[in-house]
């Protein structure tokens, strides 16, 4: 079994709350995790069972006395009866146990806006995303090559039962078929699909909803709606513009790119590794695995992310800028297995216009040998991490 980095996290918070609420995409672990760091407690499904479903609707105070015990409970994917928050808040308030409720869910925004209602100051919440090149290293699983990662992507069950391309296409299958017609009454769902690679062939690209609308055929009303249901339901992530007053001419639309990169080489038909070298997206999704991994770093050590991008009107662009505290951290990213002196060229731009020592911009390439420059830092793919141990 493949340790993940935010059990400790999780283990903290359980000193602390009475309910903890991991929310990711399906199949990232957090049934997983859960049972692996609370052992002890009783563990209820709520989807696919409908008699407990229809049950903690009926009477949900009466199932949750039923399935009492001394060590807790692991409520998986309760966005299927969500009621059931009220009754967790009346059962915490009245019998304070630290760690007793442990909730897990694939849905994002909506539960969140559930949970910030009923059981805020109660509840400690964690973002679980598919594994880190940190875990796969910890667990001598990672593929020589970021080509290699990019293609098979970062689930977990792709390296437990080695990789098989028809996973990604059954994974697609099941949230079409499953979330999406739970969340959303999407009446053709082939329409939707069709969306959804047009949003995969948009990577690392800056987003512009009339033009995504216009190629689906769909009105920009739709266009949004579905954007957002993709966001809750974790498959694509938008990043957003940094917007330090440099100069008023800077670009204000996010950038589109996926939770896991598998995922969108499955909507983009790639069928090995080799194809990334000459496909047209290979810079962006190069970018993709990075702003993952950054995401990762911050997800569990249980910090929300402050990661943007910069891009001027004459698309000067740094690719991603953190926010550590009143510093700001500069990163590109680039494809080649070849450091080339030219890579430097936005982050030094950016570094004089933001007051920036060049000596802590980042630079992360395709190619595994680190080095140290006057100009910023290079780093290989697989030590992406190393950016959150520099100061």
């Amino acid at each position: 079994m493949i340790k993940r980095s935010i059990e400790d996290s999780l283990r903290a918070a359980a000193q602390k709350y009475p309910t903890l609420a991991i929310l990711g995409p399906r199949q990232s672990g957090k049934t997983t995790v859960a049972q692996q760091v609370f052992p002890h407690h009783k563990y209820l499904s709520f989807e696919d069972i409908l008699d407990i479903q229809e049950y903690v609707k009926r009477d949900p105070k009466g199932f949750l006395e039923e399935h009492a015990n001394p060590h807790g409970l692991i409520l998986d994917e309760f966005q299927h009866a969500p009621i059931i928050l009220s009754y967790i808040q009346l059962a915490v308030d009245k019998d304070y146990k630290p760690g007793y409720f442990i909730l897990t869910s694939s849905q994002n925004f909506l539960m969140n806006e559930a949970i910030s209602q009923t059981l805020a100051g109660r509840i400690a919440l964690f973002t679980l995303l598919p594994l880190s090149v940190q875990e796969l290293v910890n667990a001598s699983l990672l593929p020589e090559t970021v080509e290699t990662v990019i293609h098979q992507g970062m689930y977990p069950r792709i390296y437990a039962q080695n990789f098989a391309a028809s996973w990604y296409q059954n994974y697609i299958r099941t949230y079409l078929e499953c979330d999406v017609r739970q969340l959303k009454n999407i009446a053709d769902l082939s329409l939707f699909q069709t969306f959804i690679r047009l949003c995969a062939g948009r990577i690392g690209q800056i987003l512009n909803v009339a033009s995504l609308a216009n190629d689906c055929g769909i009105t920009q009303v739709t266009a949004n709606s579905w954007l957002t249901l993709l966001q809750v339901s974790y498959l694509v992530f938008l990043l957003q513009p940094h917007h330090k007053n440099f100069s008023k001419r800077l670009v204000k639309s996010p950038k589109i790119y996926f939770y896991d990169t598998g995922i969108a080489c499955a909507l983009l038909g790639i069928e090995s590794a080799e194809e990334i070298y000459s496909h047209y997206l290979r810079g962006g999704l190069m970018e993709n695995f990075v702003l993952t991994e950054i995401l990762k770093q911050y997800y569990n050590h249980d910090r929300q992310p402050r990661v943007y991008f910069w891009r001027d009107k004459t698309e000067r662009e740094v690719d991603f800028v953190l926010e550590r505290g009143p510093e700001l951290v500069p990163i590109e990213v680039k494809a080649g297995k070849t450091v080339s002196s030219d890579y430097f060229n936005n982050l030094n731009y950016w570094c004089t216009l933001a007051e920036v020592d060049p000596a802590k911009a980042f630079v992360v390439y395709a190619g595994k040998e680190g080095q140290k420059r006057s100009s910023g830092v290079v780093l290989g793919w697989q030590d992406v991490a190393e950016i959150f141990k520099a100061r």
